[in-house]
């Protein structure tokens, strides 16, 4: 016969079940009333919806139901549809009595006052992302959202941060749409890069030969081969008429009580994928390179931006 030892458990083995994320399904009031108990914590972001200075208000009153004022209505009534966040929270057991979940709490305070604050946008396929990823004594606790109304809460130790970096970036497979004509590494003239995408912008792709010419030889690949010159054009057009979405994340030190933004990483959503764009300066040139990345690579990009923080 088994038996069931209901004594207390060991400690956590390291790597263990004890070392998982724990995530939680929030809704705005829910959260909101978290914060609260957690001695009044800010949230990382500010939602203004509604006739007292949202999209509602000034010139959207006066010329009608613009696109503004219907989603700012629906928004509104989305929000008023949810549950009282005390019940909602009680039948899911984070509120015993007048207690809050720990592990929220926790969490909560941890968004509120950390050492290293990471802030992720992603936008693609007419879909926006929020991400607030804040990091301190060995901790991370992260707050996202796609629609301000539900949001997931998670925390976890700092050795996991890297695959919940990955998760920021995943893009389901339909997104990726067929082959890319930017190579997976080109670097080339920032400034060419510009000059490109403006004169797509303006229906002038005509003079993507003539930005081509003028910087002949310039366009390089991983081993600094040059592009061949009948290969510029068609890879500035992709470069200029793939990019579907972008991911953005901004670092900041904030363990001294101010915001220092220590560095930003920037990526664009092409045809076949995610490229990151990473600025550099060569010979007293403006450059960027242009390079294929996965969703894993994302702590990677991000690795010496942090170690700048923590160091």
């Amino acid at each position: 016969m088994a038996t069931i030892d209901l004594s207390t458990p060991p400690p956590a083995t390291p790597g263990g079940l004890a070392e998982l994320p724990r995530r939680l399904s929030l809704t705005l009031p829910e959260l909101r009333f978290a914060a609260e108990q957690a001695d009044g914590a800010p949230l990382p972001f500010e939602i203004v919806a509604g006739p007292a200075g949202g999209p509602t208000g000034g010139l959207g009153a006066r010329l009608g139901r613009t696109g503004g004022v219907v989603d700012a209505e629906a928004y509104a009534a989305a929000l008023a549809a949810l549950h009282e966040p005390r019940s909602s929270l009680a039948r899911r057991g984070l509120l015993v009595d007048t207690a809050v979940d720990e592990g929220l709490l926790g969490a909560v305070g941890l968004i509120a006052k950390p050492a290293v604050a990471v802030d992720l946008d992603v936008a693609a396929g007419g879909v926006r992302a929020r991400a607030w990823h804040r990091q301190r004594d060995g901790a991370v606790a992260t707050l996202a959202t796609a629609d301000g109304l539900v949001f997931e809460l998670a925390w976890f130790p700092v050795g996991r941060w890297a695959d919940e970096l990955a998760r920021v970036a995943v893009l389901p497979e339909e997104a990726k749409t067929r082959e890319s004509a930017v190579p997976r590494y080109v670097d080339l003239p920032h400034a060419l890069v510009d000059a490109a995408g403006e004169a797509v912008r303006s229906h002038r792709a005509d003079l993507l030969t003539v930005l081509a010419a003028e910087h002949a030889g310039q366009v390089r690949y991983a081993d600094d081969r040059p592009v061949p010159d009948l290969e510029v054009v068609p890879l500035l057009a992709a470069l200029a008429g793939e990019p579907r979405g972008r991911l953005r994340a901004l670092v900041a030190d904030v363990s001294g009580g101010s915001t220092t933004t220590v560095g930003v990483v920037s990526w664009v959503l092409l045809a076949d994928g995610w490229r990151a764009l990473r600025p550099r300066r060569h010979d007293g040139v403006d450059r960027v390179v242009v390079e294929r990345v996965d969703p894993g690579d994302l702590a990677t990009e991000l690795a010496p931006v942090l170690a700048e923080v923590s160091s």
